[in-house]
Parts: C-alpha cells; sequence; structure tokens
C-alpha cells in the first residue's frame, strides 16, 4: 500500500480518503473521484487532460519541452506515452508522487501486435478468422506490457479499410464489418482481460474514431466524405462492438469527416459515442490532433481549437499543449463551462482508480515480475501459433506444397531469407533492454525444420529495392543445383504502417524479375510473399507454382512458415481484404452495390474496356492442403417471421489426405428494399478441423439482427421481402445457394 511506504503524506491527502486506507477501498469509485475533484484546482484539473511523450522515443513529431519533470512534480500531467520499462515508468510515477495530490500518471504505449513477443500483424492476424486465438494474442501482449510498467495499450484499430494504398491498413482487421467487429471485440477482451486493475491487464483504446479508414486516395491523414448512411452501415459497427465489449478508451482520428475535424466533431463524441451509445470511458486525441485542426483550416488558433475540442468531447490531449496553455483562460472568460472540463478529468480519473493506481502507484513497476513474463516460455509458443494460423495460401499447383523434409537439396533465395527485425513489421515496440535475439529468421526456421541430410543453399539475389541484378546469377547458379527453390520476397516492414501509403503496391524493386530467372531454370518455386498490406503481383501470381503470403508474422516467423511450408501445420487463413488486379480497381471490396447496368451483362455495362472488375484474389478466399466438400444445405423454413429465428445446416466433408481446418461463410442478400443493399454481406462464418475424410454438420442461425439495415432515417430496420442465401468457400466461392422470405 502507497499509504505504507510514505507514512507522512500530506493533510491533503488525508482529507481525500478520510478514512483509513483499507476502508477507503470500499468507497465506490464515484465517491472517491468526487472526493479528489473538489479538492483539485483549475491548473491540476487541465493537468489531467495534458498527455507528453518521454523524450526517449517519439510516435510523431517531437515538442521540445526543458521542463516536463518539472511540470510532473507539480501536477500539471496526467499522462505519457512511449514510457516503457519499470524501472523508466517508476522514475516518472516517483515524480508524480511529489505533486500536491500525489495523482499517478497513466502510462500509454502503442502495443498494437505485441510487446517483447511480437505478434503477426493485425491484418495477418484476422486473416485466421479465429477469434479466440485473436483474444489470445491480445491478452498475452497485454500481460508482457502490464509487467513493463504500461497501463494503457494504443489498440485495437478497429477501422475498416478497403484501400491498400493506405499504409495503416496493416493495422485493421479489413474491409467487412461484420467480421470487423467480432474481432475489435475480441481484442478488446484480450486487452482488458478479466477486469482493469487487474495486474495483468491494459486498458484497451479502440481507433480511431471515425472512418480514418477512408482516407481519399489512399492517402494517410487525408480527407474522409461520406454519406451519413455509408458511415452508420460499414465503418461504425466495429467501433459500437467495442464499447459493447467496454473498452476504457477512445482515440479520434486525423480525418476530416464530411467538412468536420473528428477531433473537433461533436456528432461523434458527444452525440453518437458519449450519447446514444453511452459510453463511459475517455477519448484521447491523435497525437497533435486538437493543433492540427489550426492547419486544416477549422480553426483560427491553438485557442479556438482547445475550444473546439473540449467542447467536442476530446478528453485528453496528446502532445498538442492546446488544453495546458488556453484551456484555462476559456474556462475563465465563460467560453468553456467548468462542467466540461469536469467531466473530462472525471473519465479519466475513475480509470485510473479502477487500474487500482491510487491504491498503489507502482502496482505495474514490479522488475522481478517483468523479468518473469517477459521471458515466459509459453508466449513464443502462442506466437508460434497465431502466425501459423496467419499464412495465406494462395496457390499451390500439382500440389507442390508441403514440402518433404527430407528434400535432398532445398535453395532458400531472396531478400528476406535471413533478415531479422524485418519480420516484426511495423509498429513493433522496442523492449528496454532487449535485443533481437529472440526474434527467428525464415532462414533459421527452414534450416531447423529439415532432416540431417537435406542441403540448404543461400543466395540473396537482389535487395528489396533498387535495380541491381548483379545477385542474379548467383541465385541461378544456387537454385540449378536445387531439387526445390524458395523464394522470399516483398515489401520492407516499414513500407506500409502509419505515414507509409504507397501509390505503386507492386512488389519493389526486380524482385519479380530475380523470380523469372528463377523459373527459367526449370525449377519448382515456392514464393514467399512478405508484406504489411495487400500487394499486386500478377506475374508472380500467374506463373509461380506455389505462392504463400506470409505477411510479417512477428518473431516466430521462422519457425512458423517453415511449419506450413514442411506441412506440420496445414493453412486455413483467408483474405479479409480483397487484393486488387490493379490500382485501377481501388476501391474493391466484395460487398458493393449493384447498377443498372452490371458488369456481368452485355453492351454498355458497368466496367472496364481495359481491366476485369474484380479483383485477382478476393475476401475471404484461401487454400488448404485438403479440399473441401460442400453439400446438403437445407433451411428450416422458406419463411420467417421478424420474431423468428430461420435455420441452415450444411455437411462440409474434407476430401483431401491432409487433416485441416475449413472457413465456411454464410453471406445474405437483400433482393430488394428501400435502400439498395450490397450484391452479398458477410453474416455468419464458423472454423471447423475435420480430418481427412471426416464430415461434419454445420448449423447457421439467422435472426432479424442479421437482416436488419440502416434506412434512409438512419433506424435500424428489416424490411419484409425476399433473400438469398449463399454459403462458400470466399465471397466469390459460392457452394451452395437458397431463398428464403421474411414476412411480417
Amino acid at each position: 500500500m502507497y499509504l505504507k511506504l510514505k507514512p507522512a503524506l500530506s493533510l491533503i491527502l488525508l482529507l481525500l480518503i478520510h478514512l483509513p486506507f483499507a476502508h477507503a477501498q470500499q468507497k465506490s469509485v464515484d465517491h472517491q473521484v468526487d472526493s479528489l475533484m473538489r479538492l483539485m484546482t483549475l491548473q491540476e484539473k487541465i493537468g489531467q487532460l495534458n498527455q507528453y511523450s518521454d523524450d526517449w522515443t517519439a510516435t510523431g513529431p517531437v515538442t521540445v519541452d526543458n521542463d516536463k519533470t518539472r511540470q510532473v512534480r507539480n501536477g500539471l500531467v496526467g499522462s505519457m506515452l512511449n514510457c516503457k520499462g519499470t524501472d523508466r515508468t517508476r522514475w516518472w510515477q516517483e515524480a508524480a508522487m511529489k505533486s500536491r495530490l500525489k495523482i499517478p500518471l497513466l502510462f500509454g504505449q502503442d502495443v498494437v501486435h505485441g510487446y517483447k513477443t511480437t505478434f503477426p500483424i493485425p491484418l495477418a492476424e484476422a486473416c485466421s478468422w479465429d477469434i479466440d486465438a485473436l483474444s489470445l494474442s491480445a491478452r498475452t501482449a497485454a500481460t508482457e506490457a502490464s509487467a513493463g510498467g504500461i497501463h494503457w495499450t494504443f489498440a485495437p484499430m478497429v477501422d475498416i479499410a478497403r484501400d491498400p494504398r493506405w499504409g495503416r491498413v496493416m493495422e485493421g482487421a479489413g474491409e467487412d464489418p461484420y467480421l470487423g467487429s467480432l474481432i475489435a471485440a475480441a481484442r478488446v477482451k484480450g486487452f482488458q482481460g478479466n477486469k482493469l486493475g487487474d495486474v495483468n491487464s491494459v486498458m484497451a483504446c479502440a481507433k480511431h474514431f471515425a472512418a480514418y479508414g477512408a482516407a481519399i486516395g489512399g492517402r494517410d491523414y487525408n480527407t474522409v466524405d461520406m454519406s451519413e448512411r455509408m458511415l452508420w452501415e460499414v465503418y461504425l459497427p466495429p467501433f459500437k462492438a467495442a464499447v459493447d465489449a467496454g473498452v476504457a478508451t477512445f482515440m479520434n482520428s486525423f480525418n476530416i469527416l464530411n467538412g468536420i475535424p473528428a477531433t473537433g466533431n461533436s456528432y461523434l463524441q458527444r452525440e453518437i459515442l458519449k450519447g446514444q451509445w453511452g459510453f463511459k470511458g475517455f477519448v484521447v486525441s491523435d497525437w497533435n490532433s486538437i493543433g492540427e485542426m489550426v492547419t486544416h483550416g477549422f480553426v483560427k488558433n491553438d485557442y479556438e481549437a482547445a475550444l473546439a475540442a473540449i467542447t467536442a468531447g476530446s478528453d485528453l490531449d496528446m502532445e498538442s499543449r492546446c488544453y495546458k496553455n488556453n484551456l484555462a483562460q476559456l474556462v475563465t472568460e465563460g467560453k468553456v463551462p467548468l462542467a466540461l472540463v469536469d467531466d473530462a478529468v472525471r473519465r479519466i480519473l475513475e480509470k485510473k482508480f479502477e487500474l487500482g493506481l491510487f491504491d498503489d502507484p507502482f502496482k505495474y513497476c514490479n522488475a522481478e515480475r517483468e523479468q518473469k513474463e517477459l521471458n515466459d516460455p509459453e508466449n513464443p509458443k502462442i506466437a508460434r501459433e497465431m502466425a501459423v494460423r496467419s499464412i495465406v495460401l494462395l496457390k499451390n499447383q500439382n500440389n507442390l506444397l508441403p514440402l518433404s523434409k527430407s528434400t535432398k537439396t532445398i535453395a532458400f533465395i531472396g531478400p528476406l531469407v535471413k533478415a531479422v527485425k524485418q519480420n516484426k513489421g511495423f509498429w513493433d515496440v522496442e523492449v528496454p533492454g532487449v535485443d533481437s535475439g529472440f526474434i527467428v529468421s525464415q532462414w533459421e526456421g527452414v534450416k531447423n525444420k529439415i532432416g540431417a541430410d537435406a542441403k540448404l543453399l543461400y543466395a540473396k539475389g537482389c535487395e528489396i529495392e533498387g535495380s541491381d541484378k548483379s545477385g542474379f546469377a548467383e541465385a541461378v547458379n544456387i537454385a540449378n543445383q536445387a531439387d526445390v527453390v524458395i523464394l522470399s520476397i516483398g515489401e520492407r516492414r516499414n513500407m506500409s504502417g502509419e505515414a507509409h501509403s504507397r501509390s505503386n503496391i507492386g512488389i519493389p524493386g526486380v524482385q519479380e524479375d530475380l523470380l523469372k530467372e528463377l523459373l527459367a531454370t526449370g525449377k519448382p518455386v515456392v514464393v514467399l510473399i512478405n508484406a504489411g498490406r495487400p500487394l499486386i503481383f500478377n506475374y508472380t501470381a500467374d506463373n509461380a507454382p506455389a505462392i504463400l503470403y506470409t505477411w510479417w508474422l512477428g518473431s516466430e516467423a521462422g519457425n512458423a512458415i517453415a511449419d506450413v511450408i514442411f506441412g506440420d501445420y496445414n493453412p486455413s487463413a483467408k483474405l479479409t481484404i480483397s487484393f486488387p488486379l490493379s490500382v485501377g480497381q481501388i476501391p474493391v471490396y466484395y460487398s458493393h452495390l449493384n447498377t443498372g447496368r452490371p458488369a456481368s451483362g452485355q453492351g454498355n455495362t458497368s466496367s472496364y474496356i481495359d481491366l476485369s472488375n474484380y479483383p485477382k484474389y478476393e475476401f475471404g478466399y484461401g487454400l488448404s492442403y485438403s479440399t473441401f466438400e460442400y453439400s446438403n444445405l437445407t433451411l428450416s423454413s422458406d419463411k420467417m417471421k421478424s420474431d423468428e429465428k430461420l435455420v441452415a445446416t450444411v455437411i462440409i466433408k474434407n476430401t483431401g489426405k491432409y487433416a485441416g481446418e475449413e472457413i465456411v461463410q454464410l453471406y445474405l442478400r437483400d433482393v430488394v428494399s428501400s435502400i439498395v443493399r450490397p450484391v452479398k454481406e458477410l453474416k455468419d462464418f464458423k472454423k471447423i478441423a475435420l480430418k481427412a475424410g471426416e464430415s461434419k454438420t454445420i448449423t447457421f442461425t439467422i435472426d432479424k439482427e442479421k437482416l436488419s439495415f440502416y434506412n434512409q432515417q438512419l433506424k435500424r430496420v428489416a424490411e419484409p421481402g425476399d433473400f438469398d442465401l449463399m454459403i462458400g468457400a470466399s465471397s466469390k466461392d459460392i457452394r451452395l445457394t437458397d431463398k428464403f422470405e421474411l414476412v411480417n
């Protein structure tokens, strides 16, 4: 207990608790917050709304501030980001304990896909369609991060994204709001665990609110303009799912939405989030997004930016100092009611009490626990399992894969074969005192997997970027000595992520030219594509006999890739975002609306004269070393009332020779409605494991909610009429269909 550590507490703190500390714990959080706020000055309240980055690291433009320590000791800072490790967080917390009221700091960090143990990038994880595995990934990250002094992660990112040029597509779950909502809830529950305040729990943060994934042209930070119905139908559902899952915090987005910066958008933050949805946590700005409203042209200066942000419902100012420098004057002048400041402060203090930081400000600063959790041998196993579930098999001509471990000679070629840190992808965490020795390279993973008599040869071939082909000759020579070639190509890890949008999303440099040379040897070639987004690789797709899309798989990348290549794991992942055939198609996604002249018609139709309308690889696509047969679709009725449920059953059989998992997808289409509906929408799925030759009956339940949409008045309704039901292996590969009618 902090009282026991510091017996000479000030009279003010004694007034705060009124009772011996043990009894104070029994008081409600609301009562404790009320007691504390009565003692706070306006400047101290504003301090709780002020967040700084530690000087050691930064994830945005650095603001030079030479007296952060003094401000913390004076109670003028409420939280910090990019401060990690028990030594560093304890140092800053000790500074906070020298303030008048000894209000503890919050420590936030972008724990996006792991802390020390790095998991696959979130987009890769989403392709597992494995909700339990996704939650366990976040749970493991929370356990490590909390042991490193972190209270709060700026994750999950739940933005729907349909433009792979956007660098931050790697942080989300893809293009579909139904699947994205399930994944958002799973990650929130994983990060937050059983309850806030558990020593292995961190506060989650649903970001970026809202519609950031629809940035025009795929340019990060760019404007978003869309209909209200599109906002509610596609972009808001994952945020609502996060609220329903109990997410502690929200982060607003950098973008303008329909003319209003999200940071100053009352409709988003006050009317929807805190009003209709009843969100009780707090909202943090993104880095300097309050100050950036000046650059947007929405306000004249930082003074007006602070006014706009606090009025709109932005509670915590990350790094702009707009609140610190202007909020007191705004309150004094009567332009900002004190009640607005108090509401924001209350929301933040409530979370500090829930975390138990007033009981013990140093409860997350245990160096012994830090070492134990960061070296838990179970964590790499969990990361490896998540990684194998994230690898998508795109092509396997003549069943080239899996390779035999007794293959005599393997040539492992490419610029990413022996790379180490590249495998972590963007948004990894640099943990103090931890080097990169725990990361398993692809070379190491394959080398450890093959038999003792097998020979593994290496050539780099070329760099990721540039036009230098001087290494081709060596690569071809190595390939000619081998029975099979594995080629590892793709992006650099920092070619995707925040501020890393690309106009050309092809495989960079001369890597595909290297593939051409290797194919000319006549040797069978397995291609690994490492990336943080969907890339365009039509030559590779059309000519390579086998392709594994390995994304960035994290610290166990090498082991996971070897597990799949050699058949210790049968790939089961399926894409959660469409892979375009050309940049000219973007945005391309499966749940589009029909037109009066669909592309499938004759004559003048909604199509390109030089390109297919359809992606290279569609949403839901992914192969297995096995094959699966779909049969016997049966509906419990051909009619359904709105207060009833319809049951669909289907038999799935593994017709291959390997045990495997299949993601069975159910799509619906509202044939005629007052608002034109998409050609199909994912409404359910089941991931099932089947032994070779085994069959299982899968059951789907359809209720009113699965048939509902937002009408012109933005009311959620299910209209009577006909519905098409489709069950398949992807959004394109529909195996079975039926119809039913919703009646009054």
